[in-house]
């Protein structure tokens, strides 16, 4: 159980394929399991921008100035667009620790490409994560979150990564 005075971050999946993803990332033994929490599935992108917009989510954020929240989707080849709207809808005081994440179209289409299951896939982010190396993070299908991963991993390496 995380300790929400205390840094640490929710990641809200999209689907199923993305659900297994994180969890494969919060496996690896690199990854301090007790400051990450994967949320429900959202059931759809549409239902992402919903919980960056609800009040309650919004509450929770301010009221909780550890909570990081990473937005793991699909892009459906629909970046930078589908980027830009869901940014477009975080509060501008809580942008810094909002972080969108996702395949370029979809997890099923980089399984494929990588001939490795999901929760694989999330093992090697992570490793690569607590090495300071992009490889699998350079994959065309990824390597459009350059700039979100860069402003994550500088955010949450002092606490998630090392498993403290």
């Amino acid at each position: 159980m995380i300790d929400r005075y205390r840094p640490h971050v929710l990641v809200l999946p999209e689907d199923d394929a993305n659900r297994q993803m994180a969890n494969g990332f919060v496996l690896h033994p690199g990854v301090n399991s007790r400051t990450i929490q994967i949320l429900d599935t959202a059931g759809g992108w549409a239902s992402v921008v919903e919980y960056v917009k609800k009040d309650g989510n919004i509450n929770h954020l301010r009221k909780f100035e550890q909570c990081r929240v990473v937005l793991l989707l699909d892009y459906d080849n629909q970046f930078p667009g589908r980027f830009d709207s869901i940014c477009e809808k975080i509060p501008g005081d809580l942008r810094d620790r909002v972080y969108v994440l996702g395949v370029l179209s979809e997890p099923e289409e980089l399984k494929s490409d990588l001939k490795k299951p999901f929760e694989k896939i999330g093992n090697a982010l992570a490793s690569e994560c607590c090495r300071d190396v992009q490889e699998v993070w350079q994959h065309p299908l990824l390597r459009h979150n350059h700039g979100e991963l860069v402003r994550l991993i500088q955010d949450v390496k002092p606490f998630l990564f090392g498993n403290q």
